[in-house]
């Protein structure tokens, strides 16, 4: 009788938070595909944005303030290079959609290659081991293209207001999960993930009327902006541009050497926790399992995103001509 009571509860406060959030818009953003980092050198990176809503942006209504614009533009300024964005995220996905977009964005060779995944997943129930074992898929499609991947787990949905409690503790409990197998399985396909935890940081716990959005379950402006600078670092240390304050770990930040599964539970509780595989003495593994590096990167003061540039967009992003300079 209490097993039942508990199920009922639960459906009717998922009832109740779906009423909240309401039905998503059918076009909600602009598409912040295009040309980043106007007047800076050659040759571009090619970077592919992929995954769900919170990688489209949903519910913000200039280009400028998409993660994309956010993303894009922070990695020219950092990178001091071009930046040709495809933004193939759609409103919605799961992980089961993301072979789709793989297969949309491999033709255009991408350098790079974000992965905003999960939290649908959660919300539809899908099992932990299949979203996982779809994602590794992805990833390892990805790696042997020669495009360096980096994931964003999946967010803490404690943290959403619509979802009261006790369902609230099971969809933490579940995106927690989906996080740390997240975590193993993209860095044993190659590679490399942030925690984005409690909604991308503890300022959201914190200060929810302004990290969210209208709807209480998506970021707001605010929100996506704060997600960019989390996940900027890793995508820059992903195309090579480290600063060399940043090469090696450092202790003082809670930043080494750890076997993954250990570093996968750590990194679901801590948001902005990057995580990629790494060498002991020339061994990917230990008695543990695989090594791994966990790090807590310093996160870059924001670039002014930029409004991107349609010049012909092509499969192959071949770099506009006025921009040769």
């Amino acid at each position: 009788m209490l097993g039942a009571s508990l199920v009922g509860i639960l459906t009717a406060e998922a009832k109740l938070a779906r009423r909240t959030i309401g039905t998503p818009l059918e076009d909600p953003t602009p598409d912040a595909s295009g040309w980043y980092g106007k007047g800076r050198p050659g040759p571009a990176i090619k970077f592919a944005l992929l995954g769900d809503s919170s990688a489209v942006g949903y519910g913000v209504d200039q280009v400028e303030h998409t993660p994309g614009a956010h993303l894009a533009s922070g990695l020219a300024e950092g990178a001091d290079r071009r930046v040709y964005l495809r933004s193939l995220a759609v409103v919605g996905a799961q992980t089961r959609d993301l072979a789709g977009q793989i297969d949309r964005a491999l033709p255009m060779e991408p350098h790079v290659a974000l992965i905003l995944i999960g939290a649908n997943d959660v919300t539809h129930r899908v099992l932990p081991s299949e979203s996982v074992r779809l994602l590794e898929q992805g990833v390892r499609r990805l790696i042997d293209a020669g495009v360096a991947v980096v994931v964003g787990t999946c967010p803490d949905l404690g943290t959403v207001e619509p979802i009261a409690p006790p369902l609230r503790q099971v969809a933490r409990a579940w995106s927690r999960r989906l996080a740390a197998g997240q975590t193993i399985a993209v860095v044993e396909a190659g590679g490399r993930t942030v925690s984005l935890g409690s909604v991308l940081g503890p300022e959201f716990s914190a200060s929810p009327k302004v990290l969210f959005g209208p709807d209480q379950f998506h970021p707001s402006v605010a929100g996506y902006s704060s997600m960019a600078a989390v996940l900027l670092p890793t995508l820059l240390a992903a195309v090579g541009e480290i600063p060399a304050a940043d090469v090696e770990p450092q202790a003082f930040r809670g930043e080494g050497v750890m076997p993954i599964s250990y570093a996968a539970v750590q990194a679901a509780k801590t948001p902005g926790t990057e995580i990629d595989g790494t060498e002991i003495g020339g061994a990917k593994r230990g008695a543990r399992g695989r090594w791994v590096l966990l790090r807590h990167r310093r996160r870059r003061p924001p670039a002014e995103p930029e409004t991107p540039e349609h010049d012909g967009e092509t499969a192959t992003a071949s770099e506009p001509d006025h921009a040769a300079g």
